[in-house]
C-alpha cells in the first residue's frame, strides 16, 4: 500500500521518526485540495497518544478538503543545516500518512487542545490554559490524524556518521 523507501540506508527507525514528531515545532499538512490540486499548509500541531492533532478554524480549505477526502500526509523537518561547501544540507525529517478526523467536542478534543496549548505555552498554568480554551470555545476545531504509515529519513552524511559511530 505504501512505498518502501528507496534510500533505505538513510531511513530512520520508528522511534527516531516519532521523536521528530514529538519535538518538531511546525508541520506541513497535505490534503487533496480544490480541483484535485494538492494543498499543503504549515501548521502548529502536537503529537500525543500516537496521533497528530492540529488546531484550525471552523471553516476553510483544510476542513473542506478533509470532508471530501480524509487521506492526508504530514511532514516535519527535524533538522535542516545547509552545508554550502558540500553543496548539500544535513537534514532529518518524518512523514506520516493517515486519515484525518474533525473534532469539535468531546474528551479527545479537550485532551488534544490542552496538549497543544501545553506544547506552545509550557510555562502557563493549567488554570490559565483552561480559561483560554474556554474563552475560544466554538471558534476552532481540532483535526486528529490517525497515522497509518510513519517514516523518517536523514541525510546520507548523517546516516554514515551514525554507522561509523557504531563500529
Amino acid at each position: 500500500m505504501f512505498r518502501e523507501m528507496r534510500r533505505f540506508k538513510q531511513e530512520l527507525s520508528a522511534e527516531e521518526s516519532q521523536k521528530i514528531l514529538e519535538t518538531g515545532i511546525t508541520g506541513v499538512l497535505g490534503v487533496s485540495g480544490d480541483d484535485e490540486y494538492p494543498y499543503t499548509v504549515p501548521v502548529n500541531y502536537v503529537y500525543t497518544n500516537g496521533r497528530i492533532y492540529i488546531h484550525c478554524a471552523t471553516t476553510g480549505h483544510k476542513i473542506d478538503a478533509i470532508k471530501r477526502n480524509s487521506k492526508v500526509s504530514f511532514c516535519v523537518i527535524g533538522q535542516d543545516t545547509v552545508v554550502p561547501e558540500k553543496f548539500t544540507s544535513f537534514f532529518s525529517s518524518a512523514i506520516a500518512f493517515g486519515r484525518a478526523r474533525i473534532l469539535s467536542e468531546g474528551k479527545e478534543y479537550d485532551e488534544a487542545i490542552y496538549a497543544l496549548s501545553k506544547k506552545y505555552s509550557p510555562d502557563e498554568t493549567d488554570t490559565r490554559i483552561t480559561e483560554e480554551i474556554q474563552s475560544a470555545a466554538g471558534r476552532f476545531l481540532m483535526i486528529a490524524v490517525d497515522i497509518e504509515k510513519l517514516s523518517g529519513k536523514e541525510a546520507v552524511e548523517l546516516a554514515r556518521k551514525r554507522t561509523d559511530n557504531k563500529d
